[in-house]
């Protein structure tokens, strides 16, 4: 039912994009004129770009590098959110453990992800703990911080109320609490892909020999700029492919009771 509901729901989904596309088309736009104004050799225009990626593309090289940066991103995206999640909810039960949290996530909001970098060069070396660990220290505050606001905002009423009428508790946290938690940590949890995308693209670059963070380091020792904005476009693409085709949909899918109130 739930896939059924999904499937039928794609094209109106699909036509609702149109503000993003539209959007993309100027940035397009304002890269072209930049390209004009500033010259090829500063900033080349976007059909170079776009045809040196599919050039890499058409030889299949372009692949292992954003498989290895999107698992590496995903891996220490997925254990923030796992755990700033279930952690965020925790706190956000107790005035205590809110109000003991908060200095600990201003300090790793607080301290640069290049010094965590640095740190988990030390503690982990050149392979891939160095960047799954420094895209989860980065994402993690955002993820635990939407958790524990949605959590401290309950409405207590609507809890009283299901627990006069007897309502189980699963059918309590999936029809009451859940939908509230969601309006915040849908947010939160784009903000950490997003984060997590440039955390693990910044520590490829100075930590790794491969990856999309590894061959901008190549391209920039080439000085090719056209590479640079080739690799860009590509893991910016992907970015948008995992939010709007993945993180979207599930979205949409939880927060239907919205459209249907």
């Amino acid at each position: 039912m739930a896939l059924q509901r999904w499937l039928t729901g794609i094209p109106a989904y699909l036509w609702s994009g149109w503000g993003a596309i539209a959007s993309l088309l100027l940035f397009l736009a304002a890269w072209e004129w930049a390209s004009v104004f500033y010259g090829e050799l500063i900033l080349p225009d976007p059909r170079a770009a776009f045809a040196r990626l599919a050039e890499w593309i058409a030889a299949g090289t372009v692949w292992p590098e954003l498989a290895t940066t999107a698992r590496r991103a995903l891996a220490g995206y997925l254990l923030a959110v796992l755990a700033g999640s279930v952690l965020g909810m925790a706190a956000g039960m107790s005035m205590t453990a809110s109000m003991m949290s908060r200095p600990i996530i201003t300090v790793l909001i607080g301290t640069p992800p290049i010094a965590w970098l640095v740190l988990a060069l030390l503690w982990f070396g050149a392979g891939d703990g160095t960047p799954i660990f420094t895209v989860f220290v980065a994402a993690f505050p955002i993820t635990f911080i939407g958790a524990m606001q949605g959590a401290r905002t309950l409405d207590g009423q609507l809890g009283d109320m299901a627990t006069v009428f007897r309502v189980p508790r699963w059918m309590r946290f999936t029809d009451v609490h859940l939908p509230h938690l969601v309006s915040y940590l849908f947010p939160a949890w784009i903000t950490a892909l997003g984060i997590s995308w440039k955390v693990v693209v910044m520590a490829e670059l100075l930590a790794t020999s491969d990856g999309v963070g590894a061959a901008l380091a190549v391209s920039r020792s080439h000085l090719d700029t056209t590479a640079t904005l080739a690799w860009i476009a590509a893991i910016v693409g992907l970015l948008l492919a995992v939010e709007y085709l993945l993180l979207e949909p599930l979205k949409r899918e939880v927060e239907r009771w919205r459209t249907t109130a």
